[in-house]
């Protein structure tokens, strides 16, 4: 299991730095600069400007510090908009919000999906199965940009039940999570609902049950654990996109978290915390993939060799 561990982070580790370089070369190639704006400032403002950020040396060099700053001490360096702020300070106040409703997301579009996959599979063709599988159905068709503004449509205005904005206790949780868990919960039931009728049909449930072992083990012991393999497979991605999801939840719900600092990098021309961002999620992605890779082998040690 360690050789199989460490052949993953073979890979995984220049795909890192492959990452990290091909998003400073986009950046660099984006029209204009940093400093561009409607009013061009004066040419010595412009050249004390890129030589105190280091834009003036060559792209080598530029690549070289960036890359060596993040590796040795995790630095993306200073804000171009925010002249006393660095990147890093930015991503540390809003990724905590962001991190905190994408795992209670994560967590409720598991459990719930797992679960409404399971019961559906096990009550094929009842009525429990086809609720189940409408509730999915229509939970697909409603993405975080449709659920959110429904939510504080309903919520908020009609209702007045729950707060529409901001992030001051667990009460303002509740819409950021139901918008951004729904439509990945639907998924992770469907694809649960498939693989368990798939492995219920197989040959050592039957055996199993021949033997006469209780229908609830035969679930959990012998069929629930094969039956996850696909889910496992789309839980590293559906992580990470609850994360980068996040913009539309932030600017609904006004949670402060990371995809508004995003978007106003991006209107501003911040392209160091647009780096640094992209970075991250990148760097997550990668991870997760990683985990699902370690959690397949380990479910099925076939797939190891």
């Amino acid at each position: 299991m360690l050789s199989y561990i460490l052949k993953r982070l073979a890979i995984a580790i220049p795909t890192l730095l492959v990452l990290i370089v091909i998003s400073f070369l986009l950046m660099h190639s984006a029209p204009g600069g940093p400093f561009t704006s409607e009013r061009e400032l004066p040419p010595q403002v412009l050249a004390n400007l890129n030589a105190k950020y280091g834009l003036d040396d060559p792209l080598w060099k530029q690549i070289g510090s960036y890359v060596w700053g993040i590796v040795s001490d995790f630095d993306f360096g200073p804000s171009f908009v925010y002249k006393d702020r660095s990147v890093n300070e930015i991503i540390a106040q809003g990724f905590p919000i962001t991190l905190t409703y994408g795992l209670l997301s994560f967590a409720v579009a598991v459990i719930v999906g797992v679960g409404l996959g399971v019961a559906a599979a096990v009550r094929h063709n009842s009525l429990l199965d086809y609720v189940a599988v409408g509730v999915s159905i229509g939970a697909q068709v409603l993405p975080n940009f449709v659920m959110a503004p429904i939510l504080v449509l309903v919520f908020t205005l009609w209702l007045g039940w729950l707060p529409g904005g901001g992030w001051q206790g667990p009460e303002y949780w509740i819409m950021p999570v139901i918008a951004l868990s729904t439509s990945f919960m639907a998924s992770i039931a469907r694809i649960t609902r498939s693989s368990m009728l798939e492995v219920l049909t197989s040959n050592h449930i039957r055996t199993a049950r021949a033997k006469g072992l209780p229908e609830r083990r035969v679930i959990l012991r012998h069929a629930l654990k094969p039956a996850m393999l696909p889910v496992i497979s789309y839980l590293g991605p559906a992580f990470v996109a609850m994360i980068t999801g996040s913009v539309v939840v932030d600017i609904y719900f006004s949670t402060g978290g990371i995809g508004k600092a995003f978007v106003d990098s991006a209107l501003n021309r911040d392209y160091a915390v647009m780096m640094g961002v992209t970075i991250l999620v990148g760097a997550l992605t990668i991870f997760f993939n990683l985990v699902v890779d370690i959690l397949y082998g380990w479910i099925d040690p076939k797939i190891r060799y």
